[in-house]
């Protein structure tokens, strides 16, 4: 079978192969090897990928470009008013190629390729990576996007983070996943190699936005210095409050104990995992936040935000989770952790047994499952994986 992925993530060409951001890109490469070939139907940038992509490792994928429109200006979305009827006739070339098509939420391109795949195609599934409740404040388009994909409109199954009352039986609850069993293996070896200097160690891995609130991050630790305790962060990403949040940090005067990476390799973020002992993610809004799952697994004590599926996913137990923006509630529990880290190796071990159950190895076979059971029709075609030596394909 022949696959179409409509996505509104950003594609990079350089020295002849396909990146993206590394999380999506392995994403792409389990799809890859359930489908005999996979076209990404997908916005694509002729330079040089940012720190944080991962090249598309498999043979069988090919990338059809896409205008990469969209904004919060006025003028950004009459452009996209303008350019609507050309993009939806662009995907539509796109989609009738594809035996089966899954389109990816929310963004523009997966808005479009949710109303346009059920006319092409009976065997379609459809991600949303966003919060599937309801999230105060979100853009009108997201809400949206969520009516089309509950409706009776969209034909096939519609993979959601986490288990929500009275959905659709066609919104399964479901996970993502970005490490592959060996990595598993290697966070376990982390967890139990992780000296007393290194569990004082906080991280942060996301982009940079004002929804993930690192400004609240830097004053809690600002407090906590102000009380003595002893501590090293490193702040994992890039984005558009990178100079503002560097210019906050050495307001608060934390330049010798916070770090600004910037975009950096996925490599690399498993190596701050390997040294760091706590993770905080107190984000306005997630849906299933990787970095969360990831830390959980290198035995990391994370702290998220009390939205959405973080609670699911850090309890029993499990971690801690703060009301966004919660200054104090932030420093009360990183105080909670960094003065008594003994006290906190079970919870470690408990988050690390929970997190090895969501590898990519498990997100195939899930995936598997999942379309078997919905379609009918058996998707994988034997493919061993291919790659790089054989880069995916860009089609101009």
């Amino acid at each position: 079978m022949k696959l179409v992925i409509a996505s509104h993530v950003a594609h990079y060409k350089h020295s002849g192969h396909l990146y993206a951001y590394a999380p999506y890109a392995r994403e792409v490469e389990v799809w890859a090897d359930m489908f005999d070939e996979v076209i990404i139907a997908a916005p694509l940038r002729d330079t040089v990928p940012t720190g944080d992509c991962g090249p598309v490792d498999r043979s069988n994928v090919q990338i059809m470009p896409q205008r990469e429109l969209g904004g919060e200006t006025w003028i950004a979305k009459i452009k996209l008013a303008y350019y609507l009827p050309a993009m939806m006739w662009d995907l539509s070339r796109v989609l009738r190629q594809g035996d089966a098509i899954h389109v990816r939420c929310p963004g523009n391109i997966g808005f479009l390729g949710a109303i346009l795949a059920p006319i092409f195609s009976k065997h379609v599934v459809a991600k949303f990576a966003g919060q599937w409740n309801s999230n105060p404040g979100e853009p009108f388009s997201v809400r949206l996007q969520r009516s089309v994909l509950a409706s009776r409109w969209w034909s096939g199954p519609v993979t959601v983070y986490g288990n929500w009352p009275n959905q659709q039986k066609h919104v399964i609850p479901f996970f993502s996943a970005a490490l592959s069993a060996d990595q598993i293996t290697r966070a376990g070896l982390a967890l139990q190699k992780r000296t007393q200097d290194e569990a004082r160690n906080i991280l942060f891995v996301g982009r940079l936005s004002r929804a993930k609130n690192v400004d609240v991050l830097l004053a809690a630790l600002a407090q906590l210095r102000a009380e003595g305790i002893p501590f090293k962060c490193t702040i994992a990403g890039g984005g558009p409050e990178l100079s503002m949040l560097q210019q906050l940090r050495d307001k608060l005067s934390l330049g010798d104990s916070v770090e600004f990476t910037g975009g950096v390799s996925f490599d690399n973020v498993l190596e701050q995992y390997e040294h760091s002992g706590i993770l905080v993610l107190a984000s306005q809004t997630e849906g299933w936040p990787k970095a969360i799952a990831e830390g959980m697994a290198f035995g990391l004590i994370a702290i998220g935000s009390n939205l959405g599926l973080i609670p699911q996913m850090l309890g029993n137990s499990r971690g801690y989770v703060v009301p966004p923006r919660d200054k104090e509630a932030l420093t009360n529990t990183l105080r909670k952790v960094l003065t008594d880290l003994e006290e906190h190796s079970a919870m470690r071990v408990r988050a690390a047994k929970w997190a090895k159950d969501y590898s990519l190895d498990s997100l195939r076979e899930s995936l598997q499952a999942l379309l078997k059971e919905h379609w009918g029709v058996p998707t994988a075609s034997g493919l061993k994986p291919k790659h790089i030596e054989a880069a995916a394909c860009i089609h101009e």
